[in-house]
């Protein structure tokens, strides 16, 4: 049964007894019972009126400032406590009803204090109205009060801290489960990272250096061919073609390995890993590649000349973007020159990743059916990104630009290796 179900049975059971209790009370006469069945009857009214959607107000928005709802039903229950009090003092009765109600609906432990002392102050004015408006009234009136105003607050403060330490261990399991998730992020991502680790040592110790064996097996034939007698042009021609394929396929399988040999952001921050990755691709390739990282500065235009550092997915996504962007240079430009930059505004960081190469041609990104552009793609669109690949504004070269908005959360970190 729903809280609110049950505040329904607890309200109509209290008001039926009460009720009942005014019918059979015989002291006040045939007014005093009228008065106080009016003023039950206004309590129920305003408890389906107002009071269960305080009740689910308070319940579903605990923050949130006290509604017309709420506000109603309060001002309703104390006054008709009072009155129904002053008409029938068994009517006092009522307040074992309303003192709970003003703990529940109260946003702050100060105001549901401040809520009972005004409960207990009117029905302590209805009990010495009822009571003769004698000074021995105001004293029994005082004294009943003072105890039922006691107990409430001690009974209120007691649940108000086993709600607080419920409050308190929600909010620890759900930092708890955050954090499992989290972690299993990291692990998933740490796995992808040591088979990707694992792939490319077993293509430099297998394929690559069977290629690396053809070519040199190619160069031996070559030159024992040169001391055969006679025409021998048309092997030379062969030769020249299997030494080229093996070539240009250990040329590809060293692209591969450098993709997917892991460049270690634990080592250093993301610029000094950029930068390593870069060296790393120069001295690989021969092309010279320049490196602007002024969005990785810490100092930049946020209030106090310091920008917060970005976030690990963030790191992530730039670290292999630039990895996979550095690769189609080296396997699709033809460029001798090429740039890496990140830049960063308040709300986006950019990567981008320039050649002076002979430029797309007749390839267009979005038919792209491999694993580069695609995965790139993929991997930027889990953390709300763009990826935009164009030719160079001067005809000459290609440009990869990723952006990426600055509010992600750490947990998509995991989502690729």
């Amino acid at each position: 049964m729903s809280t609110r179900r049950w505040w329904d049975v607890v309200v109509a059971g209290a008001l039926t007894v009460l009720a009942v209790m005014a019918i059979e009370g015989s002291g006040g006469g045939t007014a005093a019972r009228i008065g106080a069945l009016l003023s039950l009857t206004a309590v129920g009214v305003a408890y389906l009126g107002w009071g269960r959607r305080a009740i689910a107000d308070a319940t579903d928005q605990p923050e949130a400032a006290p509604s017309v709802a709420d506000t109603g039903f309060r001002v309703v229950a104390i006054v008709a406590c009072g009155v129904a009090t002053a008409f029938d003092p068994s009517m006092a009765t009522l307040q074992t009803l309303v003192f709970p109600f003003l703990w529940v609906l109260a946003r702050t432990f100060r105001g549901a204090v401040l809520l009972n002392i005004a409960l207990a102050t009117v029905t302590g004015v209805g009990l010495w109205i009822s009571g003769g408006r004698t000074a021995d009234a105001a004293v029994q009136a005082a004294a009943i009060e003072g105890i039922s105003l006691a107990f409430a607050l001690a009974m209120g403060t007691w649940i108000s801290r086993i709600v607080e330490a419920g409050a308190a261990q929600r909010r620890l399991v759900e930092k708890l489960t955050a954090a499992q998730e989290e972690l299993a992020a990291l692990h998933r991502d740490a796995g992808s990272s040591a088979e990707r680790e694992r792939l490319a040592r077993e293509i430099h110790d297998t394929i690559a250096q069977s290629l690396t064996s053809l070519v040199m097996l190619t160069q031996r034939t070559r030159s024992e061919l040169a001391i055969v007698a006679g025409d021998t042009s048309a092997v030379a021609d062969s030769l020249d073609l299997i030494e080229a394929t093996g070539r240009d396929a250990l040329t590809e399988a060293r692209a591969l390995v450098a993709s997917m040999s892991p460049v270690r952001a634990a080592d250093g921050d993301l610029a000094h890993t950029v930068t390593r990755l870069t060296e790393r691709f120069e001295r690989e390739t021969g092309i010279q590649v320049t490196v602007d990282l002024t969005g990785l500065d810490p100092a930049g235009t946020a209030p106090g000349g310091d920008r917060p550092p970005l976030d690990r997915a963030l790191e992530v996504v730039l670290l292999r973007c630039g990895q996979e962007g550095l690769a189609n240079v080296r396997k699709h430009s033809g460029a001798a020159t090429a740039r890496v930059a990140i830049d960063r505004t308040p709300h986006e960081v950019t990567l981008t990743v320039t050649d002076n190469g002979q430029g797309l041609g007749a390839y267009r990104p979005e038919s792209e059916n491999g694993f580069g552009l695609a995965g790139m793609r993929d991997r930027v669109s889990l953390v709300g990104g763009r990826l935009e690949v164009t030719n160079a504004a001067n005809g000459s070269g290609t440009v990869l630009r990723v952006t990426l908005p600055l509010s992600v959360s750490a947990s998509v970190s995991g989502g690729r290796g």
